[in-house]
């Protein structure tokens, strides 16, 4: 299907903010949907490589700026296919949004959990500095309570990750979802 995808980005002026475009062209309406999936036809899973397109152009440009999909048919079908691409398109993008956001709720829940256990292992590494060693001097005690120092500081190290850096591609992925799931679609005979 990768040779069938043809970008075609454009962007247009209306009404003083740019209207961006991504065009898909497709031999026909199979090739938009996954030939695995059983569902019904408005409830399909996107073929892979069309969702990858889509979602790598809608990366493209910022997420707050309208966005339009055309999609150019070679080979129209008998009944006019503009509402239920239109609708199996939002389906599968409303879908990935609330899968998503589960991935966040789940990525916070982990957060939460590993930041227990990290302050738990900070606190015992610190108390047993201080209780085993207290004031003393000289070179092992010097190693031994800088290492448990820095043990519990490492513990640390993945709730500080999804804090301050995990959560961020996961809520942009779920945005760029949403948008998606509404975006306008365009149907265009290529015939």
């Amino acid at each position: 299907m990768k040779d069938t995808l043809t970008p075609e980005v454009t962007a247009r002026s209306s009404e003083s903010q740019e209207v961006r475009s991504i065009s898909l062209k497709v031999h026909d309406v199979s090739q938009l949907f996954n030939s695995m999936d059983p569902s019904p036809f408005l409830e399909k899973d996107l073929d892979d490589d069309a969702e990858d397109f889509i979602v790598s152009w809608a990366r493209e440009f910022p997420i707050d700026e309208p966005l339009k999909l055309r999609i150019h048919l070679e080979h129209w079908p008998s009944e006019n296919p503009e509402s239920m691409i239109e609708q199996a398109v939002h389906n599968h993008f409303a879908h990935r949004a609330e899968l998503t956001n589960l991935e966040f709720r789940a990525l916070m829940k982990q957060g939460r959990l590993s930041l227990i256990i990290g302050l738990s292992a900070l606190a015992v590494c610190l108390g047993l500095s201080k209780a085993l060693l207290g004031a003393e001097s000289g070179t092992w005690p010097s190693i031994l309570r800088e290492g448990l120092t820095i043990a519990g500081w490492v513990a640390m190290w993945r709730p500080m990750e999804i804090y301050l850096y995990d959560w961020w591609p996961v809520r942009r992925r779920s945005r760029i979802y949403t948008k998606l799931s509404q975006v306008p679609i365009e149907v265009l005979h290529n015939g």
